[in-house]
């Protein structure tokens, strides 16, 4: 799995996750880490290149993230983006100031072709720019390899230590040949031979879950969901029968949805797992009553997850491990190092300081949703299970805004129904997610003869290949007055609809 490595050196920004699932896309295996990580661990974890992240500081303020200058001196080749481009130029003795001219979105840029990192580029290359200081002098050693009109050091490298720089953002989708550069530099500077295939992923996990588990037993948080589901078929390949897997329904699921995972997972599916369904609906909606603030609701649900598993594993005897379908961007959002916490994702962020297991077993944690659903096909779950539609491990608690109670998941279930239904008859495709949410705004509105004082329904649908970065899709209008129509008329307590236009960043996909 590791046996060829790029590290990603996290300096605050906030492409950094995208970065690493750029480099795992050229099947190179990578990892995000913070600025902080010493550099004795950097070389022990034996890297084939490192890649300095982008981040909103000035690198000439005291008071902003640093390396010292040793990391150059290691032999590990290095690519910095944005501010680690600035990063690299600052430390090595060249200059950097604030920019006369900031840089904001696409921007073409002069490359110097015959330089490995722009071999395959076209002379005059489309990126995406994001920055207030530039490099007004690059360090002694390094030739400048592109410009714009405005930024004199828009690329450089020193080919002789193998350290490159690029005030651009390669690995967003708006930089037309950032693929190529992040691959010429993986490839051909760092020199992998791309060995990252999600069959040997499989393979191997599987082997290190056996040796790793032995004859323990073994408890699964299954939600039914994408990454719970191949979290559970890896384990149960792994260990067998050592594997119990509890699916609570804690109330906050789609409409028909317990029922549907255990169709799928129970005794009458295709797998042979052990099954437990526990339904603790009145259980989630007493604690989470009268609670709003949307970092408690998770924490909430995150602490009785974790409760109920220990109670079920009281029931079948001494448990060893407890397995979650943590993901690689569960972890980072939920703050990696110095970076900043988006959300506490239940299994992450949220989880109890005290849980009554061994271990916990994180077979995905550095898995982006992408390569899961690989994981998934290639370990033989079918497709219409592993492409459904995403869903938050505290499920519906994330898609009503403020309290929640009984009657407000019915109106949330039954508006996503309705959304899911016509999206469906639609046949709209590639979608990256979508789904309705509750808001806490209560309108008047009419309704044959009579004043209505109900709620508005807000309607999500994203455009994402990563789900780090996502766009607003543009529906249909016929598809979104159909929807509108139909959850107006056939909702209780909905007189109003509206529709989200908002791109992740700003926003996250899910509203809270």
């Amino acid at each position: 799995m590791k046996e060829e490595m790029v590290i990603v050196l996290d300096f605050g920004g906030q492409y950094n996750q995208l970065i690493a699932r750029r480099v795992r896309e050229c099947n190179v295996y990578c990892e995000v880490l913070p600025y902080t990580t010493s550099l004795e661990k950097i070389k022990a974890m034996n890297p084939k290149g490192i890649i300095f992240t982008g981040g909103p500081n000035s690198v000439y303020d005291e008071t902003s993230p640093h390396y010292q200058k040793e990391i150059f001196e290691i032999g590990v080749p290095i690519l910095g983006i944005c501010y680690g481009a600035q990063l690299i130029a600052y430390t090595l003795g060249g200059i950097v100031k604030t920019a006369p001219v900031s840089e904001y979105g696409h921007t073409e840029v002069e490359v110097d072709t015959t330089n490995v990192l722009f071999d395959g580029v076209s002379p005059t290359t489309v990126t995406w720019m994001s920055h207030t200081d530039y490099i007004a002098e690059a360090p002694a050693g390094f030739a400048i390899t592109g410009h714009t009109p405005v930024c004199p050091v828009a690329a450089m490298s020193n080919d002789t230590d193998k350290i490159y720089a690029v005030q651009f953002h390669p690995e967003v989708m708006h930089s037309v040949e950032g693929m190529k550069v992040l691959s010429n530099f993986v490839y051909k500077v760092c020199g992998c031979a791309g060995t990252w295939k999600m069959d040997s992923f499989v393979e191997t996990t599987i082997q290190s879950l056996r040796e790793k588990i032995g004859t323990g037993k073994v408890l699964c948080a299954l939600s039914g969901g994408v990454d719970s589901s191949v979290a559970a078929v890896l384990l149960s390949k792994a260990v067998g029968k050592q594997l119990t897997c509890v699916f609570v329904d804690h109330g906050l699921l789609r409409k028909n949805e317990g029922d549907e995972v255990e169709a799928v997972f129970g005794p009458n599916g295709p797998y042979e797992l052990n099954f437990i369904r526990v339904n603790a609906q009145e259980r989630y909606y007493e604690k989470l009553k009268g609670v709003t603030e949307p970092e408690a609701k998770r924490k909430i649900i995150g602490e009785e997850f974790i409760r109920v598993f220990e109670e079920e594993a009281n029931k079948i005897g001494a448990v060893d491990y407890l397995v979650q379908g943590t993901i690689y961007p569960d972890v980072i959002e939920s703050g990696l190092g110095k970076s900043a916490v988006i959300k506490s994702h239940h299994n992450v962020g949220g989880l109890p300081s005290v849980v009554d297991f061994k271990e916990i077993v994180e077979p995905l944690r550095m898995l982006f949703k992408d390569e899961v659903r690989k994981a998934g096909l290639e370990l033989g779950i079918p497709a219409y299970l592993v492409n459904r539609q995403p869903f938050p491990g505290p499920g519906l608690g994330i898609r009503i805004i403020g309290e929640i109670t009984e009657e407000k998941v019915k109106i949330v279930q039954d508006a996503d129904f309705i959304y899911r239904e016509e999206i469906a008859k639609a046949g709209i495709e590639n979608l990256g997610q979508y789904f309705a949410a509750l808001t806490n705004m209560r309108s008047v509105g009419v309704m044959g003869d009579f004043r209505t004082y109900d709620y508005a329904i807000a309607l999500r649908a994203v455009m994402t290949a990563d789900f780090m970065t996502a766009d607003a899709a543009e529906l249909p209008w016929e598809v979104l007055k159909k929807v509108t129509n139909r959850i107006v008329n056939e909702v209780k307590g909905v007189n109003r609809v509206l529709y989200d236009c908002t791109g992740k960043p700003p926003g996250t996909i899910e509203f809270e």
